[in-house]
């Protein structure tokens, strides 16, 4: 009989506090850089016991050695790793099913675990199939993330063995064809937006799968591609052109089809994000910027792309232009939220830190890294819950943290087993 046979299933939480809806739930993380282990993140600061499982020999997660770095000492981490691996359990294992120690390791975490999370997707080649970790774990939540799909839910296996990318996502999806301006080169949204974009849909993918599970008592497998989490925020997109073959064009910051809506640069070298959609918006806009409803009417000047293009709309344009350049952004803001205008300041990182509102909220927490050993500061969680909130209960583990007290305390190896582990090079 296998070791991870003989393995008793411990219940979470066996590391972690007890706080938040997702408390009792495991999740093992075999993820890098991004969306994997941003799915790990948002569970774990709502209650879920993560660990974090990272290949020794190269490093760990390569998020940890993303530039810039912050420093202490003679230690460094990168911020993404920071803000990322909060609330996380770091187990340094060389997950290679091909080597029998760590086979025997990996599958007692399987069978201790509700979920787990892979973006690798080669890991046929580790000796890792759905159904093997099945076998060893019927009610196991299992959820791929990759750039184009996994096997197991069909397409091309050319497609699939392609390297994924958030700004290839963005591409192959249509989604970047519509950023930009129509006279330049096509544009792509920055910071893995699209990774970001995919974690979330995995997070809902597992808790559906989750509460199935409760119900049924079996597990199943989730498949979230980077390139389909774009193609389903594409709104009318694809109605568009299988429905009637009419095919959106990127327009700039612009809006094409109604004004005022788009960047509006001000008096003081900054940027005001205007949007007023619709009539009722639209004449708001007017009556708070003084400027005479009768003469521009929505019909004439503002309520479709023949009216913007005309010669009233291109004048009531210019009208708007003057009236930012003629305020600094904050006060046209103010006039814009007095008069129940949507407006908003374009602002950096460092203008959205200090504006008092998001403080009031409670949206920055304090923890201490555990690489740096110092006390960080980073943006907090994302929804707010009145009776569950997220905490931040420990910052990002150093690479290998917590292998030892994982081997020893969930999968009862000794100590005299562990140092072996080490000398053989399946953990760190």
């Amino acid at each position: 009989m296998n070791r991870w046979e003989k393995v008793e299933r411990k219940p979470a939480p066996l590391f972690t506090p007890v706080f938040g809806p997702l408390s009792g739930i495991r999740v093992l993380l075999n993820g890098t850089v991004v969306a994997a282990p941003f799915t790990a993140t948002m569970m774990s600061d709502f209650g879920a016991e993560v660990i974090a499982l990272e290949r020794p020999k190269v490093g760990g997660d390569p998020a940890r050695h993303q530039k810039p770095q912050i420093t202490a000492g003679d230690k460094s981490i990168s911020g993404a790793w920071m803000q990322n691996a909060r609330n996380k359990l770091s187990c340094s294992l060389e997950t290679n099913l091909n080597i029998p120690e760590s086979k025997e390791i990996f599958l007692s975490l399987i069978k201790n675990s509700d979920v787990w999370i892979e973006n690798m997707v080669w890991i046929d080649k580790l000796g890792i199939t759905d159904e093997m970790l099945m076998e060893v774990n019927p009610k196991l939540i299992i959820c791929h993330i990759s750039g184009y799909g996994t096997p197991g839910f069909g397409g091309e296996a050319r497609q699939i063995n392609r390297p994924g990318y958030d700004p290839l996502g963005q591409a192959e999806s249509g989604w970047g064809l519509l950023q930009g301006w129509p006279d330049r080169e096509p544009y792509y949204a920055q910071q893995y937006v699209g990774d970001y974009l995919s974690g979330l849909f995995a997070v809902n993918g597992i808790l559906m799968s989750y509460l199935n599970v409760q119900k049924t008592g079996k597990g199943q497998i989730i498949d979230v591609s980077l390139v389909e989490g774009w193609m389903r925020v594409m709104d009318d997109n694809f109605t568009l052109w299988t429905e009637k073959k009419f095919l959106k064009q990127r327009q700039g910051i612009k809006q094409a089809n109604y004004q005022p809506g788009g960047i509006f640069p001000t008096k003081d070298g900054k940027y005001v994000n205007l949007g007023a959609y619709g009539s009722n918006a639209y004449y708001k806009v007017l009556k708070g910027f003084g400027i005479d409803a009768e003469k521009y009417s929505y019909e004439k000047a503002g309520g479709s792309a023949e009216a913007v293009n005309s010669p009233l709309g291109k004048e009531l344009d210019a009208t708007f232009q003057k009236f930012f350049m003629e305020h600094d952004a904050q006060e046209a803001v103010d006039i814009c939220i007095d008069n129940n205008i949507g407006a908003v300041v374009v602002r950096s990182a460092e203008d959205t830190y200090n504006v008092p509102h998001w403080h009031m909220r409670g949206d920055w927490v304090k923890y201490t890294d555990q690489t740096l050993n110092k006390e960080v500061e980073a943006f907090g969680f994302v929804p707010k819950l009145s009776e569950t909130p997220g905490q931040a209960w420990r910052g990002a583990p150093y690479l290998g943290q917590d292998t030892e007290m994982i081997l020893s305390k969930l999968l009862d190896y000794s100590s005299d087993e562990i140092e072996a582990l080490k000398g053989k090079g399946v953990i760190d």
